[in-house]
């Protein structure tokens, strides 16, 4: 890996200008020491300036103790195995962080959304984009419920966007439906916008995209190149890897969901992924004792509550003015159904929480709730109709 990075580094033009390399957070499997010892070797001694920047998205901040970890250097002592390096959270929740590069027309949001959201978006994000020379986007790829596969300029919307970027692209991914769009090869209505918005980045920008294997820090591929051409190769082999199809649906799965996802807010890939295989009027159990909170940096989650789709956007009036992300993440962890003033809300499958998190908080958010307890896994993993996924939230779940 490391000839590989230093090859692909020695043919740009690097000397005397400055470098950002932006990098996922602790919720992504990717071996990233590895990969920007790499990337640091290649360049420090020619760059002016070298940082690097947590794709935080509106996730919580990385401390101190978790940034060494991920980035492999002792804590503290970033300059001793990184000299010259500074690393920094995306401080989505402050203002002054943000720097304007343009607006996308709501005429050409119409277009890039299929007409599903007609509106304006001013473009923001992180300045430290805009005051480095050249950027470097280092982070795997994988099926993703909003864009279909994650990586590539999305590091950048809504990585380290403004949240009304993110709140954009993630309800636009909501109205598709994430059962519709996650895996789903090629320019997404997301990605398209994504990528219009990377447009207005002044500045050369790159990308190292690498494909994981699932749960582990271990490789499948790595390519090189634009943000669009180094996403592309590599989303072609995680749809290889990290699609497993089923021949029939099953009637309940089991997510084990692991520690990297603290909050429900995150650790909700346990269901995304399998959504699409389980059947009709079945059941998907998160497991995960180590959560206890529904979300740590989105509190209004709560409030809400999880709903299908339709459930909002046949009562706009009562939701429009919900932070369109927090909707998002409810039709996503809901899943498929329908709503009707007559009928009430029809849901395609049940979802229950076998977690930390208080029974009262799990029912008052329209969840079922399980004591995690009573979960024997092996006894589950036993039952020919149900499905056990350990390392839940990267593989994904599809039928033939």
């Amino acid at each position: 890996m490391t000839g590989f990075v230093r090859e692909q580094l020695d043919a740009l033009d690097l000397d005397g200008r400055s470098l950002l390399v932006i990098v996922p957070d602790g919720t992504r499997s990717v071996p990233l020491p590895l990969l920007f010892e790499a990337v640091h070797r290649a360049a420090h001694r020619r760059v002016s300036r070298l940082t690097v920047l947590v794709a935080l998205g509106t996730h919580a901040a990385m401390a101190e103790p978790d940034l060494a970890a991920r980035l492999g250097y002792s804590p503290g002592a970033l300059a001793n195995t990184y000299p010259g390096t500074t690393v920094l959270n995306h401080e989505w929740w402050k203002p002054e962080t943000f720097v304007s590069v343009g607006t996308i027309p709501a005429d050409r949001l119409g277009e890039l959304s299929e007409g599903r959201l007609v509106r304006p978006v001013e473009v923001r994000l992180n300045r430290a984009v805009v005051e480095h020379d050249v950027t470097l986007i280092v982070g795997p790829v994988l099926p993703h419920e909003v864009v279909g596969f994650s990586g590539g300029n999305k590091y950048l919307f809504p990585g380290v966007a403004v949240q009304d970027v993110i709140n954009v692209s993630h309800w636009l991914g909501a109205l598709i439906t994430s059962q519709d769009i996650i895996g789903t090869r090629g320019i997404t209505p997301v990605r398209a916008l994504i990528d219009e918005a990377a447009s207005l980045v002044p500045g050369e920008r790159y990308a190292l995209s690498v494909v994981t294997e699932a749960g582990t820090d271990g490789l499948h591929s790595a390519s090189f190149g634009t943000p669009q051409a180094s996403w592309e190769a590599a989303a072609e082999i995680s749809a290889e890897t990290h699609v497993h199809y089923l021949e029939k649906p099953v009637r309940r799965v089991l997510s084990l969901v692991p520690t990297k996802y603290e909050d429900m807010w995150t650790g909700a890939k346990g269901f995304y992924k399998v959504e699409p295989v389980v059947a009709d009027g079945g059941q998907v159990v998160l497991y995960a004792p180590h959560i206890t909170e529904i979300s740590v940096m989105h509190p209004e989650i709560v409030e809400i509550g999880y709903h299908c789709r339709d459930y909002f956007v046949k009562q706009w009036d009562r939701f429009k003015d919900v932070p369109w992300g927090d909707l998002a993440h409810s039709t996503h962890l809901r899943g498929a159904g329908t709503y009707d003033a007559e009928h009430g809300e029809r849901l395609r499958v049940t979802v229950t929480l076998a977690t930390g998190i208080p029974e009262h908080v799990v029912r008052a958010a329209n969840l079922d709730y399980l004591d995690p307890a009573l979960v024997d896994v092996e006894a589950w993993a036993a039952d020919p109709d149900t499905m056990v996924v350990p390392d839940a939230g990267e593989v994904l779940f599809r039928l033939r």
